[in-house]
């Protein structure tokens, strides 16, 4: 589950009952850390030495333990017949005849009109990629690298000349992040070699993160989007309380990290200023030392590298430094604002055990599209579309979204649309909103 990193065929199958027939209670049993089994097309798998070395990473796929796989499996590998070779070793049987091919009290007829649906996207070409769309996309973002260095190269470092660079670098690191985005989904060429290689350079090189890191935390996003305990954007560390059930959990508990009623507040303090210089600055070092992931250490050392051979002669040491933070500063708010307006003012909940179609819909909604927004926010403004097929080729959203309105029209599923002021606007409601919610509960009840 997720598409990310190399594979590495398993080793050797893994124990069970051969050609074993199970119910879905018995696979539901399977689900700790240490027994993990899965549901893909009806066969069962036991996945728990594999899930070790998931390409993707444990975690992702671990939060399909117990359950169907198919319609996640489906989604995020876009060569379905490659990955079904290291699948044949893990099988162990299949499910009962007389079992329903969902698990619990999903839809069947929405599951198989969302099977027609990416059918028909996928015989219209819509999962083929356009290489000269990426390439400018490439070539922009150097060309305006370029030119803020011109700058205070040739005109020097006045604090305006100064801060109109800092802009143009948070503005290609941004763009920079959204075509790292597209690499690490394998939505721009057909050998995944290739994506991981050019994800490898542009987060790493272009911006000094980690292709692995990101891959890891992504999917699980991705997986299983606004769930607590598997959708890693929404754990918030205490610091905020989000959607409408963890404020009621944390105010009956009488628990008070923050003044959570004060958080729509606060938030501008700490939440996109923070985000990217501070929280995953630090993750993203400890998270490539302590995994001991080299390659991508010597990737974003090279990104580091290159900026200070550009900036010292200018800044010096420590005037670089200041100029980086400015630049993660700006970068942050930009990122924050993009992603969160998508999801924090959606459902925020535990597991519910949904179809695809009605998990995504519960937790994004869409940006109105324009020009500006589609190149601001990296066509993320469809991010219904996105989060239903992570692994197609953005400049084709647009073209599929009147497909998915009217599949959620047929089924009555909210399919929500707003401006980008209304998605901004939204993000200080909600947590006003969740903060509100946590002082009546921790108040009254």
């Amino acid at each position: 589950m997720g598409g990310g990193g190399q594979l590495t065929e398993p080793e050797e199958p893994i124990s069970g009952r051969a050609a074993g027939v199970y119910t879905w209670e018995e696979v539901q049993s399977h689900c700790n850390r240490n027994d993990q089994w899965l549901v893909i097309d009806r066969k069962v798998y036991n996945i728990t030495q594999w899930a070790k070395r998931h390409p993707g990473g444990i975690r992702v796929i671990s939060h399909y333990a117990g359950e169907d796989a198919t319609e996640a499996f489906t989604a995020f590998h876009p060569d379905l017949k490659f990955v079904q070779k290291f699948l044949k070793p893990l099988q162990i049987g299949e499910l009962a005849a007389t079992e329903p091919s969902q698990d619990r009290n999903k839809n069947a007829t929405i599951i198989q009109d969302f099977h027609t649906l990416r059918a028909q996207v996928e015989s219209e070409g819509l999962f083929r990629a356009r290489p000269l769309f990426f390439c400018l996309h490439l070539g922009h973002i150097l060309l305006l690298e370029a030119l803020a260095w011109l700058i205070i190269w040739v005109w020097g470092t006045s604090w305006t000349l100064t801060f109109l660079s800092a802009v143009i670098l948070a503005t290609t690191q941004l763009q920079a992040g959204w075509l790292q985005h597209d690499f690490g989904h394998l939505s721009v060429f057909k050998k995944s070699s290739w994506n991981h290689l050019l994800h490898k350079f542009v987060i790493g090189h272009l911006k000094g993160a980690s292709a692995n890191w990101w891959n890891h935390r992504h999917f699980q996003h991705h997986a299983k989007p606004n769930i607590f305990s598997k959708d890693p954007d929404v754990n918030m560390l205490h610091v905020f309380v989000v959607g409408e059930t963890q404020p009621v959990e944390y105010g009956i508990k009488k628990i008070k990290y923050m003044p959570y009623h004060h958080q729509h507040k606060y938030f501008f303090l700490v939440g996109p200023p923070l985000l990217i210089p501070v929280y995953f600055h630090i993750q993203i070092i400890h998270t490539m030392i302590s995994r001991r992931d080299w390659v991508d250490l010597a990737w974003s050392l090279s990104y580091y590298l290159r900026y200070l051979c550009c900036s010292i002669p200018m800044f010096g040491l420590f005037g670089s430094v200041v100029f980086i933070s400015f630049i993660r500063f700006l970068e942050s708010h930009g990122f924050v604002w993009v992603t969160q307006m998508s999801h924090l003012p959606m459902d925020i909940d535990h597991e519910k055990n949904q179809d695809w179609l009605s998990m995504q819909l519960q937790a994004t909604c869409n940006i109105k599209q324009s020009l500006f927004n589609d190149w601001f926010s990296g066509h993320l403004n469809f991010q219904i579309e996105h989060h239903l097929f992570p692994t197609m080729p953005r400049h084709n959203y647009h073209l599929v979204a009147p497909l998915v309105r009217a599949l959620c029209e047929k089924h009555g599923i909210p399919y929500q649309v707003k401006t980008l002021w209304q998605g901004f606007a939204d993000v200080f409601r909600s947590l006003k909103h969740s903060g509100d919610l946590w002082l009546d509960a921790y108040l009254h009840k």
